[in-house]
């Protein structure tokens, strides 16, 4: 199972990340492979600074083999630098080309 998750807006955050957790739950009980991105671009990339409210059930997902991505141009637009970004959140140089080459890969494409 190949899915990237596109999160834009940061009152969104829980409602993917429970979709995350429960993609992630199937898969394991399921013994099937799995490859899960969060992409975040626009005002949701906030979530990503350490110390978020949402770290520690991102920090246990990424453990999981989940992977977070933040869009550079959003994290320019909001004055954020990768230092203030959790450690497990890599940044993509442009959150829709991230989300078009994943797709193009043949990920599945999921908006909470």
């Amino acid at each position: 199972m190949r899915v990237i998750f596109h999160v834009d807006e940061e009152e969104k955050w829980p409602l993917a990340l429970g979709n995350v957790k429960n993609m992630v739950a199937y898969c394991r009980q399921n013994a099937s492979a799995y490859e899960i991105e969060v992409v975040a671009n626009s005002q949701a990339v906030l979530t990503y600074r350490e110390s978020g409210h949402l770290e520690a059930e991102m920090q246990a997902l990424s453990q999981q083999g989940a992977k977070f991505a933040a869009c550079q141009n959003a994290l320019r637009a909001l004055g954020i630098s990768q230092e203030e970004l959790s450690g497990f959140v890599h940044p993509v140089p442009a959150g829709v080309v991230e989300l078009a080459q994943k797709q193009a890969q043949g990920f599945a494409y999921i908006k909470p």
